[in-house]
C-alpha cells in the first residue's frame, strides 16, 4: 500500500478549537520525525505532543527538532505515559497515536469529522494490505480479544487494541486510567462501552514499519497481561455475570454429584458416600457464595458507574461537539491550537 500524503484534501478555515496530538513514545527515533511532521501536515493548527518514555536512541531530541513540544516521563510503560498525557494536557480534541509511523496522518481530519459529529471517541481501525505491516499472532490476538469485548459489552468493534484514536475533552478528563503498559487501548474500549458513550470506528490505512524501527510488543507477554486486564475489566464492570458463571458452574457440578447421593437416600434411606455427599453440599454453598458477591458487586459496580457518569457529564459540553444552528453552512470545523 502506498502511503498517503499528510495532508488534508478540503483546507478549513481557523478556528478556536483546539487539537492536541499526543504520541507517546519509546526508542522511535527512526520515524519520530517523520510522524511529527505528518501530522503538521494533515492539520496545521495542532499541537503535537512528544512523550518521551526513557528513550536511549535521541528520540526526544528528533521529536524536538522536528517541532513537537516534548515532555519526559520516566515511569516505564505506555499506560503511564498516557495517564501523564491526559493529566497534563488541556485541549478539545485528542489525538492518541503511535510513534511508529504506521498510521495514516492523513485521515486525522475525516477522524476529526467524525467527533465532531457526536462521538466521544473514535478509533481508526486499521487496514493493511501489506502482509509485514501486521503479524498474524497480533491479528489473531487483537480479533479473538475484540469478539470477547464486544460479546460481553454488546457493541460491533473490529479494532479494539488500534493505538490511533482521537477522543473529546470531557471523555479523557473523566477517564480513570488505571493500566501501566499497552493494556491502555482495551482500558480505554471498555471504559467506553462500559459507560454507553458514543463511539465510532473508520477505516484507515495502516502500514509496514520503516526501516530500522521495531516493534516494541509482545505478542504473548503483552498478548497476556492484555487479557488479564480485559478479564479484569469484565469482572469490575459486569460482577454479576462474572461471578454467575462461577454459581452455575458450582451448582451444576453439586447437582450432579449430590443428586445420586439423594435418589440413594430415597431409596435406602441411608447415606452411605458421605465424601460424596459433603463435596456436593460445598460445591451448592460455594454456588450460593459467588451468586451473593456478583449481586453486592453488581451494586458497587452501578455507583461506581454513576460517579463516572457525573465525572463525564461535570467536564461540560466540548465546543467542538456543540450542536450547529440550521443557519450555519453544512462544512464541519476546522481545529487549530490556542496557547
Amino acid at each position: 500500500m502506498q502511503r498517503a500524503k499528510g495532508q488534508s484534501k478540503s483546507p478549513r478555515a481557523a478556528s478556536a478549537h483546539r487539537v492536541a496530538v499526543l504520541i507517546p513514545c519509546y526508542n522511535e527515533a527512526a520515524t519520530i520525525a517523520q510522524v511529527v511532521g505528518d501530522f503538521h501536515a494533515a492539520l496545521p493548527g495542532a499541537v503535537v505532543y512528544v512523550y518521551d518514555n526513557n528513550s536511549t536512541d535521541g528520540t526526544g531530541e528528533a521529536a524536538s527538532a522536528a517541532g513537537a513540544v516534548v515532555v519526559r516521563e520516566t515511569r516505564q510503560g505506555k499506560g503511564h505515559v498516557v495517564r501523564r498525557m491526559f493529566r497534563d494536557i488541556d485541549a478539545d480534541v485528542f489525538v492518541l497515536v503511535d510513534g511508529d509511523a504506521t498510521y495514516d496522518a492523513a485521515s486525522l481530519p475525516k477522524l476529526i469529522g467524525e467527533l465532531a459529529a457526536g462521538a466521544d471517541m473514535v478509533v481508526a481501525a486499521r487496514v493493511s494490505q501489506d502482509s509485514a505491516a501486521y503479524r498474524r499472532g497480533h491479528q489473531f490476538g487483537n480479533r479473538t480479544l475484540t469478539g470477547f469485548v464486544a460479546a460481553v459489552f454488546g457493541k460491533e468493534l473490529r479494532d479494539m487494541l488500534s493505538g490511533y484514536r482521537v477522543m473529546s475533552r470531557r471523555f479523557v478528563k473523566s477517564f480513570p486510567a488505571l493500566s501501566t503498559g499497552f493494556e491502555i487501548e482495551t482500558e480505554l474500549t471498555v471504559h467506553a462501552l462500559a459507560q454507553r458513550l458514543p463511539t465510532s470506528e473508520m477505516r484507515t490505512p495502516y502500514f509496514e514499519r520503516l526501516a530500522g524501527s521495531q516493534s516494541k510488543l509482545s505478542t504473548y507477554r503483552d498478548g497476556l497481561r492484555i487479557l488479564r486486564m480485559t478479564v479484569s475489566l469484565y469482572r469490575d464492570e459486569r460482577p454479576l455475570s462474572f461471578f454467575g458463571m462461577f454459581a452455575i458452574a458450582f451448582a451444576a457440578a453439586g447437582l450432579i454429584l449430590g443428586g445420586s447421593v439423594v435418589v440413594e437416600y430415597m431409596e435406602t434411606h441411608l447415606v452411605l458416600r458421605f465424601p460424596t455427599a459433603i463435596l456436593a453440599t460445598g460445591l451448592m454453598l460455594l454456588s450460593f457464595l459467588s451468586l451473593a458477591c456478583g449481586l453486592i458487586l453488581h451494586n458497587v459496580a452501578r455507583g461506581q458507574r454513576e460517579m463516572k457518569r457525573l465525572a463525564y457529564l461535570a467536564a461540560g459540553v466540548d465546543d467542538a461537539q456543540r450542536p450547529r444552528q440550521a443557519t450555519q453552512p453544512a462544512a464541519g470545523p476546522s481545529y487549530t491550537h490556542v496557547r
